[in-house]
């Protein structure tokens, strides 16, 4: 089971970070920030080999007494870091890879929303007032837009994204 999902940018600055439990919060966040250095290390040691592979998982950049930490680098060097209980040991390298391609995937679709600026956190603050969930066309949303309030009629990618994170936090694969 992932006990800490975290997203950084091109810039080694987070972009999402979501552990639990949370009373050991500030531990993931530094197992994370260290992680970092051993996915520059893996990047820089793959050098030119990186660009031309289409698989871009890094593997277990570090093993803890308690934890094991996995890495996973996009194309636009946006990094994904892991970390995963080590008393789990009936997951395999391969379901690692499977939940960093479904982060992937959720992750490009929160880039895909017009809504979204790239660089900014990922998160899911809005406060979401259903106008109408019989309506043709499916459910439209209110939310709070430049201290606004605007109708949105895309689907909210930030809170999809949180919402695979956390089933990915909770369900054993």
């Amino acid at each position: 089971m992932a006990v800490c999902i975290a997203v950084i940018a091109k810039e080694n600055y987070p972009l999402y970070i979501r552990s639990t439990p949370t009373e050991n919060e500030l531990k993931f966040h530094y197992m994370v920030h260290t992680s970092l250095d051993v996915v520059d290390e893996k990047i820089s040691a793959m050098g030119k080999a990186l660009v031309d592979q289409r698989e871009l998982y890094l593997g277990l950049l570090y093993p803890t007494e308690d934890y094991k930490v996995y890495g996973y680098v996009t194309n636009s060097k946006v990094k994904f870091v892991m970390v995963v209980d080590s008393s789990n040991t009936a997951l395999r390298d391969n379901e690692i890879r499977s939940m960093f391609r479904k982060l992937h995937n959720s992750y490009t679709d929160v880039m895909c929303n017009p809504f979204y600026n790239p660089g900014d956190r990922i998160q899911s603050r809005w406060a979401l007032l259903p106008v109408s969930a019989s309506s043709p066309g499916g459910p439209y949303f209110l939310c709070p837009i430049q201290s606004r309030w605007a109708l949105l009629l895309c689907p909210i990618q930030s809170r999809a994204f949180d919402n695979m994170v956390t089933s990915m936090m909770i369900q054993v694969c």
